[in-house]
């Protein structure tokens, strides 16, 4: 059975608190044997099968990998829209800690299917892109420069607004890493006009009058450690005047929106998020 200590202790191994090795030894104490605990592996970690492959055929979106210039230089993205000549709105879509992988091409097709122009830039871009290995991927997230990758994002929020195909109205959605990244994007990217993050952690406070983007925060219940932020940054938000709205999903995990986690994803609490979104 996956209790939500063992949920916890996942959550912990995956944003680097702890190693593997001390993520499996606790695992297999909390499980009951080393053997219990591989069993269960599977049903923690991220199963791209499970995305939702109807986006893949959806009727009307053109998809596709594209480069843009960025701070590292030539940037990869996966990128969908509406197969109709006009001109779209534009969303950046940004990656959860494991890179650019099927789950995140998937939800840029949603957004696609949601009538906008869309790309999802892979910040391991600069060293290879994103590996198959997830445990990979997310110590190469951990190695990028926090300075330059955020400047490769903003190169992204430029390269869509001034693209052909949109209508220069841009915006951008990012979870866990990604919700960081949109919350940082708020602050420094004066044209982005919309940043909507997923239990990203929150920028520092005294940045928060930078803002001139709307912000929507979609924040999971049990996700003690990104919540632990919220006082301070909300505090902020309303004393800069910043146009904002947020979301609290009660009883539901860290990573709720991401239906290829079968142990954190909610069903309802992620199409009401979406939706919002």
């Amino acid at each position: 059975m996956i209790t939500q200590e063992i949920i916890n202790l996942y959550d912990a191994f995956t944003h680097g608190q702890i190693a593997r090795r001390d993520f499996l030894t606790k695992l297999a104490a909390l499980a009951g044997g080393m053997s219990a605990a591989m069993n269960l592996l599977p049903f923690l970690e991220n199963d791209y099968n499970l995305s939702d492959k109807r986006t893949s055929a959806i009727a009307g979106i053109d998809s596709e990998y594209i480069t843009y210039p960025g701070a590292s230089g030539e940037m990869r993205a996966y990128h969908a829209r509406p197969e109709s000549d006009e001109r779209y709105p534009a969303v950046i879509v940004i990656h959860e800690n494991r890179g650019l992988n099927p789950h995140i091409e998937d939800v840029t097709r949603r957004a696609a299917g949601a009538g906008f122009w869309a790309i999802a830039p892979d910040a391991l871009s600069p060293v290879g892109g994103t590996p198959e290995d997830s445990d990979l991927a997310r110590t190469k997230i951990g190695e990028l420069n926090p300075e330059t990758t955020l400047q490769d994002f903003i190169a992204a929020v430029n390269f869509a607004s001034k693209h052909p195909s949109t209508t220069g109205k841009t915006g951008c959605v990012g979870f866990c890493w990604g919700g960081a990244m949109s919350n940082n994007l708020a602050v420094h990217c004066e044209n982005l006009n919309a940043a909507v993050a997923f239990y990203g952690s929150q920028p520092v406070a005294s940045e928060v009058p930078k803002i001139k983007a709307a912000v929507m925060l979609h924040y999971a219940g049990l996700d003690e450690r990104i919540n632990a932020g919220i006082p301070a940054y909300e505090e902020a938000l309303k004393a800069a005047g910043v146009d904002y709205i947020l979301h609290m999903y009660e009883n539901v995990n860290h990573a709720f929106h991401n239906d290829t986690s079968p142990t954190r994803y909610n069903k309802e609490a992620a199409e009401l998020a979406w939706k919002r979104t």
